[in-house]
């Protein structure tokens, strides 16, 4: 698009980027915005890899052996990343778990690079 014959271009002024740090209450402000973000946690007992021979061969009855030794914490996973271990428990006949190490935020992030 073209100016009309009237206007002429003007310099686009902007704030200084570099000013105060935001306040704590826009802090909170901007967490707020993702605390309802829903995430998926998932508990891992154990893996294995199978041939897809034996894949097909599994049927109603047969047992798959894992890499981990009863009564070895279970890996907690948010999103896929490991975040804490735990044991099984159970609350009012659900089973559920229980945290014994959360992973540092700080060990995480390393774990990602």
């Amino acid at each position: 698009m073209s100016a009309s014959p009237q206007e002429s271009p003007r310099t686009a002024e902007f704030n200084d980027l570099q000013g105060e740090a935001p306040s704590e209450s826009a802090r909170d402000v901007n967490l707020e915005v993702i605390l309802d973000v829903p995430v998926t946690l998932s508990m891992e007992v154990g893996r294995t890899r199978i041939p897809i021979r034996n894949l097909l061969q599994l049927n109603q009855g047969s047992v798959v052996e894992l890499d981990r030794a009863a009564g070895e914490p279970l890996d907690v996973f948010v999103n896929g990343t490991l975040v804490a271990h735990g044991e099984v428990v159970v609350v009012n006949d659900k089973f559920g778990i229980r945290l014994t190490d959360v992973i540092s935020p700080a060990e995480r992030i390393r774990k990602l690079r």
